[in-house]
């Protein structure tokens, strides 16, 4: 799962031709510990995709529910994680490669980015990352997506919210991304980014609470 470049520490890869098995979801959970490890000091880094459109097995492959259920849960994990997560997509990205890239903070994107929710010659996979498209980009974007398997280039996935960076260089992209995540409190950005995944789901008055709270916090960490 690890790749290194000249002068850069391996980073776990996640590609879009992978199929879901026990292997996968160990390799996904071994980077959350690590990330736990160190209290959220050092944002996570991930590559997914590097694929090509057509390439490898429909995702996921020959599974069972079991394994379904234990793989939504260390994507939530990982969504969760208190440290920024970060994620480098490459090529075509589709597959468990998507589903990651769904449940990290910041998405680099090269110029030859593609994405994808499904092939078109494989049958379309109802799992979470329907949820998170539809939370992330609204019903309407994301229609054409998730019902007609529609591919996106780097321009159109970073237009629709997907990519948040288009970089030549993703080296220099990514070390620029974790000095700007390494100047909050790992602490700091779970409590935001559960805000903003809790938001769709959350009526005003609910919320409010939950907010003031944060705020309290702030106001109390500035005085």
């Amino acid at each position: 799962m690890s790749e290194k470049r000249p002068g850069q520490a391996a980073l776990p890869t996640v590609g879009s031709d992978r199929t879901l098995t026990p292997g996968l979801i160990a390799e996904l959970a071994e980077v959350c510990d690590r990330a736990e490890d160190a209290g959220g000091s050092t944002p996570v880094v991930l590559r997914v995709g590097a694929g090509t459109p057509g390439g490898g097995a429909a995702w996921p492959g020959t599974s069972k529910i079991y394994l379904v259920n234990k793989w939504e849960g260390v994507l939530r994990r990982l969504e969760r994680l208190g440290t920024a997560v970060i994620a480098v997509a490459e090529g075509h990205c589709t597959g468990p490669a998507l589903e990651v890239l769904l449940a990290s903070d910041y998405r680099i994107g090269t110029p030859g980015t593609t994405i994808a929710v499904y092939e078109h010659s494989a049958t379309p996979w109802p799992g979470m990352a329907l949820h998170r498209l539809a939370n992330q980009l609204g019903v309407t974007r994301a229609r054409s997506l998730v019902l007609f398997g529609s591919t996106l280039a780097a321009p159109q996935a970073a237009s629709a919210g997907l990519l948040d960076e288009i970089a030549e260089d993703t080296d220099a992209a990514v070390a620029a991304a974790r000095r700007i995540a390494g100047g909050l409190s790992g602490s700091e950005l779970a409590l935001r980014r559960r805000l903003l995944l809790d938001a769709p789901s959350t009526t005003f008055e609910d919320a409010l609470g939950a907010h003031l709270a944060a705020c309290d916090r702030t106001l109390r960490r500035a005085s």
